[in-house]
């Protein structure tokens, strides 16, 4: 567990530095300046859940004992972080994959952050996450983390103008039609946080068949 976790920490932390290197410098080039790059950069749900996935499987292998790390390395804080990059490979591959070609390494950042990383940590949480603690009203408290960056991403694009996915632009769908992406997405959010522990749950009584 301790080598695949720290293999898949670097990777991770690889792949979010490529991709702020890669918005930084279209920002610098395009006249925005890096500040508004950076804050573009951190306004990605893709970017926050691969983050959390970063620093969780950073806790758990160098500090699972600190303040922070003993959080993080919680099995339902790892849970919570399988549900946001499960939910982050499903959209993508659903609604955004079609809609822009990325090449270079561009290509490979997108890859990374969307298919292969997500792929990497469900193996994570399938092989190494206790999973007995894990109880059904984990589900509900999970969607904190997306409620919260639904509400950041209205308020700071009434202000600017910007959205970083088109399912949220409410200045080009409206509200009320941001209104219903979001209910879709709340309904897929909960779906897949239940999923992740009703086979949580089975898991746990497999392995407790098997050891009795």
């Amino acid at each position: 567990m301790a080598m695949y976790a720290a293999t898949l920490a670097l990777l991770e932390w690889f792949a979010l530095s490529l991709q702020l290197y890669l918005v930084l410098t279209v920002s610098a080039a395009s006249g925005q300046g890096l500040l508004q790059g950076a804050l573009n950069f951190f306004s990605y749900f893709t970017i926050l859940s691969n983050l959390i996935v970063a620093l969780v499987l950073t806790c758990t292998r160098w500090s699972p004992y600190s303040r922070v790390g003993s959080f993080l390395a919680r099995p339902s804080s790892q849970s919570a972080a399988a549900v946001y990059v499960t939910i982050v490979g499903i959209v993508y591959s659903l609604v955004l994959r079609n809609i822009w070609d990325p090449r270079g390494l561009q290509k490979l950042a997108d890859v990374l952050l969307h298919d292969a990383l997500p792929l990497l940590y469900l193996i994570f949480w399938f092989a190494f996450v206790e999973k007995s603690r894990l109880r059904w009203m984990d589900a509900p408290r999970w969607l904190a983390f997306p409620g919260t960056y639904f509400g950041y991403v209205l308020i700071r694009g009434a202000l600017t103008g910007w959205y970083p996915y088109p399912f949220l632009d409410a200045g080009d769908l409206g509200y009320g039609g941001v209104g219903r992406s979001t209910v879709l997405l709340v309904i897929a959010f909960l779906a897949v946080a239940l999923t992740f522990v009703a086979v949580a749950k089975w898991l746990s009584r497999r392995a407790g068949r098997k050891a009795s």
